[in-house]
């Protein structure tokens, strides 16, 4: 594979040293959006303050919702009792993982337990309780992950449609990393992808292109993940990603929804692509699981009680019911039938649904990786952060006169924190003010540079005229057709609380022009932000569409949130 040569001395210098920094002021950004965030009808909380609560609040990752919710449900339907005959219950909380240790560090978590998708994140926590103790010069108390065990696994897997997989070889020949990068470098239209390092199967992805970039199975360190030839190798692979996904359900969602042509592959667990065959109910599989030849790791999905001062001695018992509920033989089964692999590893796969007819192979995979320690995770986490495509960013804003007192106060306040969760100086930003024309255009510039002019241009916003949002998302899609950038992602970020009243461009102009561009130059991802009742949510929402990016409604939480969607594409 041919080799970039990199110099990497200087910057993961600077990236070991902020680790920390980066970690515990994760834990503060997290407390902001806290209160913002989505739940489904299902996952509605009750605060109960009864200081013999026998109710359990369990946090869990989005990727195996039905399981968990089958596995609640069932033992729930036991209506177990404690010592002092307060029935035991188990309530769910959906968190991404990142987000869950989040919320473990703040004062007050809604969730006493947990299952994200890996153990790394429970690794993560206890490194930055550590880091937090320290740093409040206060004796480091216990670690708040208490009892831990694990009831499901799922290997992490490369999913391609079946025909894109034999066209690379497969079944007949080995098909991993550098078959993707070869394949994705020799053909611009090959579209693959792999979730953020904030997902156990991106991160999990990222961690075996490191291995298979140091050439080893076992025994990765910081030295080989910082050496050259690795930094090389996952460089080579990372610049080939079109697009880095919020999640596996997200990525699936947009699969369901636009089919074959959003994506050629991407990395999920195993168990997602067999779900998603017996979904299509095709009879023979529209995706298959590939197994990388370098070796993969796996998603063991722990459950672990939170420790805390709160916790009630019924609670502690709630969860010990339920986890020795999770590693019965009749949980086990279930387990199996939702196309994950039980750690109950006597259990036979042959008959599941782990199967060729629904896209898997129960003899793989035949190389696993071994998991690394946590300080060589945190390393790759950052060195990612350079090796991965970089992206170039305007951030389109409303400054009309409807914008005017608190609406303008919040946008300026999330603009200034969007800016500095950008933890890269590559990073590649501008800004495009707009009321009733365009005002003011400050140009792409790294952030190395730009960072200060940036942000007085967000304190010197004033609101007053009308609203010419699609000459505004004209002006910087053109001009990111102007750059033609194609090593890095491209996207729009535009906001606004009014409807369109004063621009030239039409929004059929708009539309075509988006997807002629991404058809034929570079692509340019779209997200939307709608403040309020008066937006207009259907253009907002066609613009979105058209570039295959988001709209969003814009109370303050969403957007502080922002740059956690923003980021999943870069």
């Amino acid at each position: 594979m041919a080799k970039k040569t990199t110099s990497i001395g200087p910057w993961i210098v600077v990236a070991t040293v902020i680790i920390g920094f980066f970690c515990i002021f994760g834990c503060v950004l997290s407390l902001i959006a806290i209160n913002g965030r989505d739940q489904s009808s299902s996952d509605v909380v009750v605060t109960d303050t009864d200081p013999a609560s026998a109710t359990l609040t369990l946090a869990y990752s989005p990727e195996k919702a039905a399981l968990i919710s089958d596995l609640v449900d069932r033992f729930n339907q036991q209506k177990l009792r404690t010592d002092d005959r307060k029935t035991m219950e188990v309530q769910l909380l959906e968190l991404a993982p990142d987000l869950m240790v989040d919320e473990a560090l703040s004062d007050a978590p809604r969730f006493q337990a947990l299952t994200p998708d890996s153990s790394l994140w429970l690794d993560q926590l206890d490194r930055r309780w550590a880091g937090q103790q320290q740093l409040e010069e206060s004796a480091i108390a216990p670690s708040p992950v208490g009892e831990v065990v694990r009831y499901a696994v799922s290997p992490v897997v490369i999913a391609m449609w079946d025909d894109v997989a034999r066209s690379l070889g497969w079944p007949d020949e080995a098909v991993g990393w550098e078959t993707i990068q070869q394949r994705a470098a020799a053909d611009p239209d090959f579209r693959w992808s792999h979730p953020s390092t904030s997902q156990a199967s991106g991160l999990l992805a990222t961690l075996a292109e490191f291995y298979a970039g140091a050439g080893k199975t076992r025994g990765l360190t910081v030295d080989d993940a910082t050496a050259q030839q690795t930094i090389d190798y996952v460089t080579n692979v990372e610049r080939t990603v079109k697009f880095y996904g919020e999640g596996e359900t997200a990525i699936l969602d947009r699969i369901r929804a636009e089919g074959r042509d959003f994506l050629d592959s991407f990395v999920v667990q195993e168990h997602l692509v067999v779900n998603y065959n017996r979904d299509a109910g095709s009879g023979s599989p529209e995706l298959v699981a590939v197994y990388p030849a370098e070796g993969t790791l796996w998603a063991d999905h722990p459950l672990a009680l939170l420790e805390s001062s709160d916790l009630t001695n019924n609670q502690r018992s709630t969860f010990r019911a339920f986890r020795d509920f999770v590693q019965s033989p009749e949980a086990q089964q279930v387990v199996l039938q939702a196309g994950f692999r039980p750690s109950d590893l006597s259990l036979p796969l042959e008959g599941s649904a782990i199967s060729p007819a629904n896209g898997a192979d129960p003899s793989q995979p035949q190389t696993t990786l071994q998991v690394p320690g946590p300080a060589v995770v945190d390393v790759v986490q950052n060195v990612w952060q350079f090796t991965k495509r970089k992206a170039n960013i305007y951030l389109v804003v409303d400054t009309s006169g409807s914008m005017e007192g608190d609406k303008l106060d919040a946008a300026q306040a999330a603009l200034r924190e969007f800016l500095g969760q950008i933890k890269g100086d590559q990073e590649q930003v501008g800004l495009v003010e707009f009321s009733t024309f365009v005002n003011n255009i400050d140009p792409l510039e790294p952030m190395a540079d730009n960072r200060a002019h940036l942000e007085r241009s967000i304190d010197n916003l004033e609101a007053s005229g009308d609203t010419a949002l699609l000459d505004a998302i004209m002006v910087a899609y053109d001009r990111l057709q102007q750059d033609a950038d194609p090593e890095r992602i491209n996207a729009i970020v535009a906001m606004t609380d009014g409807r369109e009243n004063a621009s030239s461009t039409t929004l059929l102009r708009l539309r075509e022009t988006i997807r002629r561009g991404n058809n034929s130059g570079v692509p340019v991802v779209v997200f939307t932000i709608a403040f309020g009742d008066d937006a207009d949510y259907d253009v907002l929402q066609t613009i979105a569409d058209a570039s295959g990016g988001q709209m969003r409604q814009g109370d303050l939480e969403t957007i502080r949130q922002l740059y956690r969607i923003l980021s999943s594409y870069f």
